[in-house]
């Protein structure tokens, strides 16, 4: 024998296999010696290769590649550990390819690929293999025919030969091989069985796949017959539900009441509801299928049925979280509110980084017409959420917000939930609209219950009294919006995080309306093509004479309706008007209806400038004080309520202490007359303190007031000058009255500092902490 071939001994027949031979690759298959299976051969270099073999010995050498999409394989793709293979028998079908039946014959080692024209040849050695004898094989032996016999009677893809073939063979490596080609596992696990030479490494490897799979197996056997029961007991149910409906049938019921409850079943099945919720619905259709049709305790488990079935107890839209892009939709949509919105854009950037809402409420404070509804409006769209809103002015039964409990006739939802049906969704913005107009009555205190739904610790776990299973709040962003914070009750208060919109100033107003009302008035009154429009002076005018608010709401009226007359002169003569000026608004609108409220005058005595809050935002009052001829008695008028007659009281004894060149013979012969104009409007509080005070002292030193400031503070006897609220609003109503100096306390500085840029900038603050710096202030010596 040469060296360019080896002999294999098999059984009673020696083999002569040469080291030279065409190559097969395969994909996806390994082939073990002893093994008999079909292949199919479809690549034009393998059909070639097995034509040569068939014109020789009939031997080839198969080895599977590492991946199976590579058509040419080259030596790198091929493992190092191949089969010699013998054909016996060739079936050629009409698509040109090969069906072959090969034997395996030996393991063996490929050394290197030799290209011809058009096949693979592979120079080849037998692979040595270690065969150890003793008791641990035999163990091994023992454990795989076991776990074979049982892997086997698991598996329905192996017949019940297999077996005996397998169990009947004595070559324990025969039996290895044999075991190995049956497993149903993945050619890279067959492969490292092929390769391992040494025979008791290759039983302890084909012991543990064996333990594998035969626990894969029980799993699957055990799921199977879960399966089956289920069918079992669905076609048990599906014969009863015949009966059943047959029983019903010769009874009188209609059929119409088995398709109902079908249909509800149908619905239930397809809803994705949470277990709780899943198994409330089937108890209650089971007691509507066994309920007449017309009873009327039919009709509210259909409702309940239905409102369960509507709600989206997993659907939840995608958000759309880009701060940019949020900002850039805030900034078209409202002017102005820098600090507001960059709280939003910091709200929704720590959303998008932790993906929950840490537990904040948002409450937006302001006047009316200020944009705290748009606000939220706009939050919805940059994020891709449904907005709901609801109005809470007015509601005083606990139910508009828990709901009724279905043993009332005409039972229903809460609004929250009865909203979130509506919506579709269960992350909307919701916007709970004016919560500061909550009322409360023998029914229930709706603000007490609005504390679960705005506590993110309990809203997860939120309880209907219709639903009487919870629903999840937590994913609903809350927005609060309040005209001001003096009703809301304090425990609800603490769960919302105050954001105030205090008004807009007199530029900001004109910004507004030439970006916005005038396009918008416009386009809905029908005469955008008006080739002239609104001068900016005309709308300054309507600014200072026709509104007197904190928002735009009523300048977006009064631009209405100059565009409705515009409209209506254009219907009937078939043209447009030209601009409208100042001067020609009183055409339009008529007479101004305000007079604009300036501090531009010649310093006075007695004549002080002090601000109020209200909810339309910030004032001005000035505030009169003359003496005249009298008893010594205190005469206060301009509608003063009883906090702000105290705080008159306080500032003139302030002053008398002030003041002692005035003795007391002076004060028994003269009286004080306070005064705040506008005495139709109710006043009251006592941030007007230091302002009176002021007066007061200015009336008997004889010194004027400066034109130019503002001040607001509450005043003790002593002089000390206490914090006021209301500090946002105040300032821009000094702003807009054209003060050049605002006085305020000292306690205040936080707010001061929370102002608006361009509101600080306007005024010049003072923060005081006694009368005796107010007075350095704002009065001025004569001469």
């Amino acid at each position: 024998m040469s060296v360019s071939e080896f002999v294999l001994s098999r059984d009673d027949e020696e083999i002569v296999i040469p080291t030279t031979l065409p190559l097969l690759p395969l994909r996806d298959v390994v082939v073990f010696p002893f093994m008999v299976t079909p292949l199919l051969v479809g690549r034009e270099a393998s059909v070639t290769a097995i034509e040569s073999a068939m014109s020789g010995p009939k031997l080839l050498c198969v080895a599977a590649q590492r991946e199976a999409d590579i058509e040419m394989p080259s030596r790198e793709d091929l493992h190092s550990v191949g089969t010699v293979i013998r054909v016996l028998q060739v079936i050629r079908t009409p698509d040109e390819t090969l069906k072959i039946l090969v034997e395996g014959l030996a393991r063996v080692q490929l050394e290197e690929l030799e290209a011809t024209d058009t096949y693979l040849s592979a120079v080849i050695s037998p692979l040595r293999e270690d065969i150890e004898t003793g008791p641990r094989m035999e163990a091994l032996t023992r454990s795989i025919k076991d776990r074979f016999k049982d892997y086997v009677r698991l598996n329905k893809r192996l017949p019940d030969e297999v077996l005996l073939s397998v169990l009947n063979l004595d070559e324990i490596g025969r039996m290895a091989d044999s075991i190995s080609a049956y497993i149903l596992g993945k050619t890279s696990l067959k492969q490292e069985l092929l390769a391992e030479p040494s025979l008791q490494r290759r039983l302890a490897r084909i012991n543990q796949i064996l333990a594998d799979e035969l626990e894969i197996l029980e799993i699957e056997q055990r799921i199977d017959t879960e399966v089956q029961s289920q069918v079992q007991r669905n076609q048990r149910e599906f014969y009863l539900n015949e009966q059943l409906r047959a029983i019903r049938k010769e009874l009188g019921y209609q059929s119409d009441d088995d398709n109902e409850v079908e249909e509800y079943a149908q619905r239930i099945q397809a809803s994705d509801l949470p277990a709780e919720v899943a198994e409330t619905t089937q108890r209650e259709l089971s007691r509507l299928a066994r309920m007449p049709a017309m009873s009327p305790e039919s009709t509210v488990v259909r409702n309940y049925l239905d409102t369960l079935l509507d709600l989206p107890w997993k659907k939840r839209s995608r958000d759309r979280i880009d701060t940019i892009k949020v900002r850039q939709r805030l900034d078209a949509d409202h002017h102005g509110l820098e600090k507001v919105k960059d709280r939003i854009i910091e709200f929704l950037a720590v959303y998008k980084l932790t993906h929950k809402m840490q537990g904040t409420i948002l409450c937006l404070v302001g006047p009316p017409g200020v944009g705290k509804t748009s606000l939220g409006r706009s939050i919805a769209e940059s994020l891709n959420r449904r907005f709901v809103r609801i109005s809470l002015g007015g509601v005083r039964d606990e139910a508009e917000i828990r709901g009724h409990r279905r043993t009332y006739i005409g039972s229903k939802p809460g609004r929250i939930i009865e909203s979130l049906r509506k919506a579709g969704t269960r992350n909307p913005v919701f916007l709970l609209d004016e919560i500061d107009k909550l009322g409360a009555d023998y029914r229930g205190d709706p603000s007490a219950a609005l504390l679960e739904v705005l506590d993110p610790e309990q809203n997860a776990h939120f309880s209907d009294h219709y639903l009487e299973v919870d629903f999840d709040l937590s994913q609903v962003l809350f927005i609060t919006t309040a005209n001001s914070l003096h009703s809301i009750p304090p425990a609800l208060e603490d769960r919302m995080e105050i954001i105030r919109l205090p008004g807009y100033l007199e530029h900001e107003k004109l910004a507004i309306a030439e970006r916005f009302l005038v396009p918008r008035q416009l386009e809905r009154n029908g005469i955008k093509d008006w080739p002239a429009g609104l001068r900016r002076g005309a709308l300054q005018a309507i600014i200072d004479g026709y509104t007197r608010e904190a928002g735009v709401r009523n300048l977006e009226r009064e631009i209405g309706a100059i565009c409705r007359k515009v409209a209506k002169y254009r219907a009937e003569r078939s043209r447009f008007p030209g601009w409208i000026t100042a001067q020609s608004l009183p055409r339009y609108l008529g007479v101004p209806r305000y007079r604009r409220r300036q501090v531009e005058r010649d310093p006075e005595v007695g004549v002080v400038v002090g601000l109020a809050w209200t909810e339309a935002g910030g004032e001005i009052l000035e505030i009169e004080v003359s003496s005249m001829a009298g008893n010594g008695k205190l005469v206060l008028t301009g509608n003063l309520r009883d906090v702000m007659k105290e705080s008159a009281a306080t500032a003139l004894s302030f002053a008398r202490g002030y003041c002692s060149s005035h003795g007391g013979d002076w004060f028994r012969e003269h009286q004080i007359h306070i005064h705040v104009p506008e005495g139709a409007i109710p006043k009251d509080g006592p941030s007007a303190g230091i302002a009176m005070a002021t007066a007061i002292v200015s009336l008997l030193s004889s010194r004027r007031v400066r034109k130019d400031v503002a001040m607001t503070g509450e005043i003790t006897l002593r002089g000390k000058v206490l914090p006021i609220g209301g500090l946002p609003e105040k300032a821009v109503a000094a702003v807009r009255a054209g003060a050049k100096h605002l006085i305020i306390p000292r306690d205040n500085e936080k707010e001061f500092r929370e102002l608006s840029p361009l509101v600080r900038k306007e005024l010049t603050v003072h923060l005081v902490e006694t009368m005796d710096r107010v007075l350095d202030l704002a009065l001025v010596d004569e001469g």
